[in-house]
């Protein structure tokens, strides 16, 4: 069961009760008073608590992205290293090839 429904019963069972009550207008709009009061702090509470874990689970989150990006770059900058040097080499077997075209002048 959820905090949001629990409250939502703590409301109407404390509005039946005190609406059956027999006290006057004055002490049931005190106690209602109270009573409100105290369901705002707890939902207060409760709202602070859920943003707390959804700031912790989002900085997790966030820790947990920035080192997978960083493994990420890592891999892509040695594959990156092997693309150039084969690439390289390709360009050093082009300019051998060329070389052939040339005769001097």
């Amino acid at each position: 069961m959820n905090k949001g429904t629990v409250i939502l019963g703590a409301l109407v069972g404390v509005g039946l009760g005190m609406l059956f009550a027999p006290n006057k207008g004055k002490a049931t709009r005190e106690k209602l008073k109270k009573e409100g009061q105290t369901v705002k702090d707890q939902i207060t509470q409760d709202f602070k608590e859920v943003k707390e874990e959804v700031s912790k689970t989002a900085a997790s989150g966030k820790a947990k992205f920035n080192a997978e990006l960083k493994d990420v770059a890592s891999k892509a900058s040695y594959k990156t290293e092997h693309v150039i040097s084969f690439l390289e080499k390709q360009l050093s077997v082009l300019k051998e090839k060329n070389k052939a075209f040339q005769h001097p002048s």
